[in-house]
């Protein structure tokens, strides 16, 4: 099916800033320090957040979010459950485009897709889906694109074109099967699943071959490393590496 937008939930991509409270007796809060809050016996330590990023401040990504330039309009559809997701590369795909839209939720009007001057494409598989390679970019060359991308679930995706018999209408493009991750702490069923982050660039890099979008990965990649950090080499090995069906599987085999 060439590409798949769902989040596997891995238990090993655990956040690699968790704190953890201490046992410390009743009164361990300090009146003066605002990131520690008391619960009976327990301290628990609030992590300071980036707005922008939201990741701990201690591990923010936003010097490697770049800003690029697209002549493609990227236009995310993402499901709530995606948005609470610890690792939501879509809004780090959006955050690093200039010309980049995030819309939350399960109902979403037309004119978010039809704007005046683009042409609207859905990503996602189907039997009329143009394969988008290097290619692309002469036949879409006339028009620039708005590239619809849904976030979530394959049931998720499925229900939201249900829901929009519009959305489902438009032409449709993927990405040519086989093509590989660099998500490599998660599990799925597909092979060759990418993270939404990854599929956009991608895509964006066929839609306009005189550019190259590769940039926006960089905190995909950082965040991917810090997570890997977290959990330990050997556990990394033991779950990832030497599990059977596992993107650092497939890449190490390869």
């Amino acid at each position: 099916m060439g590409i798949s937008f769902s989040k596997a939930r891995d238990a090993d991509a655990r956040d690699a800033t968790a704190a953890s409270g201490r046992a410390a007796g009743g009164d361990a809060a300090s009146s003066n320090d605002a990131s520690r809050a008391a619960t009976g016996n327990v301290v628990v330590r609030k992590r300071v957040m980036c707005e922008r990023c939201q990741r701990p401040a201690t591990h923010c990504l936003c010097s490697l979010i770049p800003a690029l330039d697209s002549r493609t309009r990227v236009v995310v559809l993402q499901h709530p459950d995606e948005s609470r997701h610890a690792l939501n590369t879509a809004r780090l795909a959006v955050l690093g485009l200039k010309n980049a839209q995030l819309h939350v939720g399960t109902e979403f009007d037309s004119a978010l897709w039809q704007v005046e001057g683009y042409c609207p494409r859905l990503l996602f598989p189907g039997e009329a889906a143009t394969v988008l390679t290097r290619d692309s970019a002469i036949e879409y060359a006339c028009d620039p694109t708005l590239l619809v991308v849904p976030d979530g679930t394959w049931r998720h995706a499925r229900q939201l074109l249900s829901h929009h018999p519009a959305l489902a209408a438009l032409p449709r493009v993927t990405l040519p099967v086989g093509t590989l991750t660099r998500y490599r702490i998660r599990h799925a069923e597909d092979a060759s699943a990418l993270s939404t982050i990854e599929a956009i660039a991608l895509s964006l890099n066929a839609l306009e071959s005189t550019q190259n979008f590769d940039a926006l990965l960089a905190p995909f990649d950082a965040l991917i490393a810090a997570q890997i950090a977290a959990m330990g080499q050997e556990r990394y090995l033991k779950h990832h590496v030497l599990r059977e069906g596992s993107r650092a599987r497939i890449q190490h085999e390869e």
